[in-house]
């Protein structure tokens, strides 16, 4: 039986690096999330059924920002349900961090590869998952310093 394994990326620059691991897909039973824009609507093409979205929301319109948040956080949680993976593989942002925090809770492994985009500083999403993660992988060597536990992985691309 095939591990279940659910990746997750907020849409953009995050999600053009968790693609980069599209090869592993068919290695599991495997899920993705990723937040629904125009510009990746077109995975329901791809993927169907194995691919569900969130609502997209930025810090840049505050107003609208927390509710967003907080309807994301409520499907986050009915998705881990449905989905219940064994392992949890994202690089990261605001869809992150609330579905990995469940995962943690219910025995989930988590592996966080951190940002390509960061090279001498912590993202907020590291900062949080960081200390949950049963594997934090760094893209730049410079990180280490930072995140002493981390596994230097390379680059994503």
């Amino acid at each position: 039986m095939k591990k279940k394994v659910l990746f997750v990326a907020s849409t953009g620059g995050h999600l053009k690096e968790l693609m980069q691991l599209e090869s592993m897909f068919s290695l599991y039973d495997y899920h993705l999330i990723t937040e629904k824009t125009k510009s990746n609507l077109a995975l329901k093409k791809s993927y169907g059924k194995k691919i569900d979205y969130l609502v997209y929301g930025t810090k840049d319109h505050m107003i609208t920002y927390p509710f967003k948040l907080f309807y994301n956080i409520l499907k986050s949680i009915y998705l881990y349900f449905k989905i219940h993976p064994d392992y949890i593989v994202t690089t990261g942002v605001h869809t992150a961090g609330p579905i990995c925090c469940f995962g943690k809770i219910f025995g989930t492994r988590i592996i966080y590869i951190e940002t390509f985009a960061n090279i001498n500083s912590k993202t907020v999403t590291g900062k949080l998952l960081y200390p949950i993660s049963d594997k934090f992988i760094i893209q730049w060597e410079s990180l280490k310093e930072l995140y002493p536990s981390s596994v230097y992985g390379g680059w994503i691309f």
